[in-house]
């Protein structure tokens, strides 16, 4: 076994629950043969993409999307497929009374709400052996005028603080940003500064976590991915890719050399890495298995950089060399010492050539007739 392939045995890769029902864009829910019908038909479509690549173990829940009368049962449910409880994703943006905002509300009321679904969600967290809480805030305004910018950024920390006062000791809170929408005027949570500021205003146990769809056009991620781990804030991703805005398009399909260089600032670091994609056109689990390959070849060429060399470039100014010194691994195919890891795991050395057989039994299982029913996830 190679060092690269001992390397990306211990790769741990969470996929959505919420990425296996049906999804869309603000125009529409495209429903899907096969869909699952509810949580743990999920968890089943995310046990079959850790069969066949080997590193899928773990699955983000959303909730309520992902509620349930019995989280013990749940939690047999998953751990029988061979899984484990990534992050807990609580919802504060489908609601009415969150279409001025969550917990920068500028009712008390509303506030107290979101608060408490938050607390509730870090008790779904303890019962399902998760460690973390991921959260996403759609709060902002759409017009000047519309709310008070500073009011607003007291009112998320106040009731983040109370959030977080209540965090168990075996969980961290993930705060994550967006550079705009819904909010299309001022994001609360509008890029890795105010993010990390809220974090350290927190506490050790919060940290951000980067959504490759979050940013402006250009903007260079793999400096936040180097500025946030410097500072130890770096708690994880929420992997996707994009051309234009929040598309949420498989990781790895429009700019693959951006994924390889975050996997190559992070070096020997793994903080929580986890899909977070709407498979609009693209059927489901095949897609998700795509989603997970291009990881594994993007991590495993980030491992075969000559970090010695590469200092020593630098370190003599020496331009180029330093850039052919990452242009080389980028370039090297790797998917053989990959297909040979997910064999040693007992996984497919090909999984895209057998994930459609599952496709067509879980069609033929669960029907070609769907509703569309709450909500993306449900």
């Amino acid at each position: 076994m190679t060092d690269v392939e001992a390397r990306l045995r211990e790769l741990v890769i969470e996929t959505p629950s919420w990425g296996y029902g049906d999804s869309g864009t603000r125009f529409g829910t495209f429903p899907q043969p096969g869909r699952p019908r509810d949580v743990f038909e999920r968890i089943d479509d995310a046990a079959e993409v850790q069969r066949l690549t080997g590193t899928a173990g773990a699955v983000a829940l959303h909730f309520p999307w992902d509620e349930v009368d019995d989280y013990g049962a749940l939690r047999e449910h998953i751990e029988a497929r061979g899984l484990k409880v990534g992050a807990v994703n609580p919802n504060l943006f489908q609601e009415h009374d969150y279409k001025l905002g969550s917990v920068t509300h500028p009712d008390a009321r509303v506030r107290e709400k979101a608060v408490a679904h938050l607390v509730e969600c870090l008790g779904i967290a303890a019962d399902l052996g998760s460690t973390a809480q991921s959260l996403w805030l759609a709060d902002g305004t759409n017009y000047p005028g519309q709310d008070d910018l500073r009011a607003r950024r007291a009112r998320l920390h106040e009731s983040l603080s109370q959030v977080y006062a209540q965090l168990p000791d075996d969980q961290e809170l993930l705060v994550e940003y967006k550079l705009f929408e819904p909010a299309f005027y001022a994001t609360d949570l509008a890029d890795w500064g105010s993010a990390l500021l809220t974090c350290q205003k927190l506490g050790d146990r919060a940290r951000v976590l980067i959504d490759l769809g979050h940013h402006a056009q250009g903007v260079n991620i793999e400096q936040i991915v180097a500025l946030l781990d410097a500072e130890g804030r770096l708690g994880g991703f929420h992997f996707n890719n994009r051309k234009y805005a929040d598309d949420d398009l498989i990781v790895g399909s429009v700019n693959p050399f951006e994924l390889f260089l975050i996997f190559f600032e992070l070096g020997d670091q793994m903080p929580r890495l986890t899909i977070d994609q709407a498979h609009n056109v693209e059927a489901k689990v095949e897609a998700m298995v795509l989603s997970v390959m291009n990881l594994q070849e993007a991590y495993a060429k980030a491992q075969l950089v000559d970090r010695a060399a590469l200092a020593a470039a630098q370190a003599e100014g020496d331009v180029l060399r330093g850039h052919e010194l990452l242009l080389d691994p980028y370039k090297t195919d790797v998917r053989p010492q990959c297909a040979a890891m997910r064999e040693s795991l007992g996984a497919a050395a090909d999984p895209i050539a057998e994930v459609r057989a599952y496709t067509e039994r879980i069609v033929a299982e669960r029907g070609t007739t769907v509703s569309v029913a709450g909500g993306w996830g449900r």
